[in-house]
């Protein structure tokens, strides 16, 4: 499909730089095939679903993965020390992460970046890596000097969180986002973006979707930050998705089996939680336990097979995630929503406010 179809224009003044305090204070904007635009505020989330109904959140934990440090001098070929910032975007193995890096072209494969001080006095006080691969749009390789638990430690130390560019471009990181930008519930590290439709949940929040006896169920995607990337193709069919890390355990898929076998709905919390989902049902609708890396990209024609609802913030123009949404939804259905949610005042990207989208028949 054509990429200009997804394409809107968004006022400045609706990117949010700072989340609704609390968490559950924001908006919630219900899209439902054949019905109006409902408007509504999170709290109102229990009463828009049903007992029984299962909503799967995504435990990841969110690393400080935005690293700032000094290309070493070259020993041979020239060149003095220089400036480079570093996001982490998917672990390799212990000691190696890819990465986006700016400015890619003031590095070479051999290079050494230093992030820290030589005058720090801890183990992890001057973490190293050497750049051992290069990629196209600023990915490269990094074997870093520590690995394991204390390359983990080094890189809290010395790294920050990795803030969407549409925020970090207008204010620095602080110590609220340290807070802000990590769900409640978060377990697992390892995503270097949050999955930011569940940053809205809070503790009351839980009790109430308890209290109307919706099930929780919980998986694993550490979110890349290609997920920030823009399309740059012409056409959908020549975007290629950067693939991320899921696991989703025996007891999640049996009771995700169980609640379809049962009639009962599911939904996801958040665009990482469905397309985990959807990468791991089969033809017929079984979940299956597992864990893998998926590369799932999901536009409209897409035929969902375990997802009935989706919950999610409001996405990027032109962004693989908005074409998500209109592949589960409807493209006429979501412009309409999102022109709707701009004249309306919500608060877009990843400290905005939520939807609700049911699917629409035939998707």
């Amino acid at each position: 499909m054509r990429v200009d179809l997804f394409d809107f224009d968004l006022p400045e003044a609706r990117i949010a730089l700072r989340p609704a305090v609390p968490r559950d204070a924001s908006r919630l904007l219900e899209v439902m095939p054949g019905q109006p635009l409902a408007d509504r505020m999170f709290t109102d989330l229990p009463n828009c679903l049903r007992p029984g109904d299962v909503l799967v959140l995504n435990d990841t934990k969110v690393l400080p993965a935005a690293l700032y440090g000094l290309r070493a001098a070259r020993a041979k070929g020239g060149g003095g020390p220089a400036h480079i910032e570093v996001n982490l975007h998917k672990r390799q193995d212990d000691s190696t992460w890819l990465a986006f890096v700016r400015p890619a072209k003031r590095l070479r494969i051999g290079d050494v970046i230093q992030f820290g001080s030589e005058d720090e006095v801890c183990l992890a006080g001057v973490l190293d890596a050497h750049v051992t691969a290069k990629g196209v749009g600023g990915e490269m390789a990094l074997a870093f000097d520590f690995s394991g638990a204390i390359l983990d430690e080094a890189i809290a130390r010395h790294g920050q969180m990795p803030l969407p560019p549409y925020i970090a471009r207008k204010r620095a990181v602080d110590a609220r986002d340290e807070h802000d930008y990590q769900t409640i519930f978060a377990q697992d590290p390892g995503s270097v973006a949050a999955p930011t439709a569940s940053l809205h949940f809070t503790d009351a929040m839980f009790s109430a979707l308890e209290a109307r006896d919706v099930e929780r169920q919980s998986l694993t995607l550490h979110v890349g930050a290609g997920t920030f990337l823009p399309v740059k193709t012409e056409d959908t069919t020549s975007h290629k998705m950067h693939g991320e890390r899921y696991e989703v355990s025996e007891q999640t898929a049996s009771a995700l089996n169980l609640a379809r076998a049962e009639g009962r709905r599911i939904i996801a919390a958040g665009t990482t939680a469905l397309r985990t989902l959807e990468s791991i049902t089969d033809e017929a609708g079984i979940i299956h336990a597992g864990s893998g890396d998926t590369e799932i990209f999901i536009t409209p024609g897409y035929k969902f097979r375990a997802v009935d609802g989706l919950l999610t913030n409001f996405h990027l123009p032109r962004s693989t995630l908005f074409m998500l949404v209109c592949a589960f939804a409807g493209l006429e259905e979501m412009h309409a929503a999102y022109a709707h949610a701009i004249t309306g005042n919500y608060r877009f990207y990843s400290y905005g406010d939520a939807s609700l989208l049911w699917r629409k028949s035939g998707g």
